[in-house]
């Protein structure tokens, strides 16, 4: 990170160059965190794009001109290894993960990675051990921790508006994988292949209510599951040939949390009709909330103490400057979208540095719910309950 030197305002910040690995969908979403994020909050520390890598030179070079990085590599050991990199941002597929992790921690490299941590609880206690020994910074890019109304249902919690808590009910609906002469494996698809992704649904999509759910209720203790694979077989873009699926292609639990309340998860890439239907509910003694990635500005609030002709429903449009995160953006009443969390994280991380308190959710945050993605699958093949670690 190099320091802050006297003169021009901009030079005078401290700076961080960044290298991302993986030019895909989460790739662009790191990319433009850190490109867009100095000029809209007042952080400490200036990301510069400084390199990008991907295996294809083209693709590369094309994604390095677009986003404005200085650079690029096509072998991500030359950019770990590179003295003019701060920090490497993790946005490859998931059997790249730990690999790579574990070699920026050992070169001194601050360590972001996209979720989930690792494809296995062991691959993740790898790299939270890699980091930690090498005492590097570290975070996992959970981003809808902060979408705004998100992290305004935590701020109600833990003020007590909803006391105890009775329920927690979320869902993770998509529909993208139903047709059958779809393949399994490379570039596009190795969400699919459970070699490269480590499992289905449940790591890639439940992975994302559990990680909000906890941090929103707390610590899970408990969970019975079922899983299942609707097409069994899929053509394998390496081999060419028919092969088993062995991702879940759906997955549902009940769960006990350590606070005594009961929840109900759900997620499937077989619901005709829903792209990204992500929901929650949480029902206490005094109020409940209810949250929908759809229309993600809002949240909606019933409070009990209000007076009964009067009592119900509240919508909340998540956009005045005293909401969380809002006065950064524009006026009250104008919203914005799932871009902006990736570019509250950044914010967040970024003053974390600074302040020396970690951002969250850290390699170690995050394996917590590595622990409790993997109770589900041993639960679902099992056909038991199973204790979290």
């Amino acid at each position: 990170m190099a320091p802050a030197m006297a003169g021009d305002p901009l030079k005078t910040m401290k700076t961080l160059n960044i290298g991302v690995i993986g030019c895909g969908f989460m790739g662009r979403t790191h990319s433009n965190a850190f490109a867009r994020v100095a000029s809209f909050f007042d952080v400490p520390i200036r990301p510069i794009l400084k390199k990008v890598c991907a295996r294809s030179k083209d693709r590369a070079e094309t994604f390095a001109a677009n986003w404005g990085y200085q650079g690029f590599e096509t072998d991500w050991r030359k950019l770990v290894e590179s003295p003019d990199i701060d920090a490497i941002d993790i946005a490859s597929p998931n059997d790249t993960h730990a690999e790579i992790a574990q070699a920026a921690a050992a070169a001194g490299k601050i360590v972001l990675c996209e979720k989930p941590l690792g494809r296995t609880p062991a691959e993740s206690e790898s790299m939270v051990a890699a980091v930690e020994k090498a005492g590097v910074a570290n975070m996992v890019w959970y981003n809808y921790r902060r979408v705004p109304a998100v992290t305004l249902a935590k701020h109600l919690i833990d003020e007590g508006r909803l006391g105890k808590i009775f329920h927690y009910r979320t869902v993770f609906l998509q529909d993208w994988t139903i047709s059958s002469d779809l393949p399994q494996g490379g570039e596009g698809l190795w969400r699919l292949d459970a070699s490269v992704a480590g499992s289905g649904v449940t790591g890639d999509l439940l992975a994302h209510n559990i990680d909000t759910a906890m941090w929103l209720n707390g610590p899970i203790s408990e969970v019975t599951a079922m899983t299942e694979t609707f097409i069994k077989e899929r053509k394998h873009v390496g081999s060419g040939k028919a092969e088993p699926v062995l991702i879940d292609d759906a997955s549902a639990f009940l769960a006990r949390f350590q606070n005594g309340s009961l929840a109900t998860f759900e997620a499937t890439r077989y619901a005709r009709g829903h792209k990204a239907l992500y929901t929650l509910e949480i029902n206490g003694e005094r109020g409940s909330l209810k949250w929908d990635l759809h229309d993600l500005h809002r949240l909606e609030f019933f409070d009990h103490a209000d007076e009964g002709r009067l009592r119900g429903w509240r919508d909340i449009h998540i956009t005045d400057s005293d909401h969380p995160y809002m006065k950064h953006w524009w006026v009250p009443g104008l919203q914005i979208g799932y871009e902006h969390t990736f570019i509250h994280q950044a914010a967040d991380f970024l003053a974390g540095l600074e302040s020396g308190t970690p951002a969250a959710p850290t390699f170690r945050d995050a394996l917590k719910t590595d622990y409790v993605t993997d109770a589900v699958l041993r639960s679902a093949k099992n056909r038991t309950w199973e204790t979290i670690s």
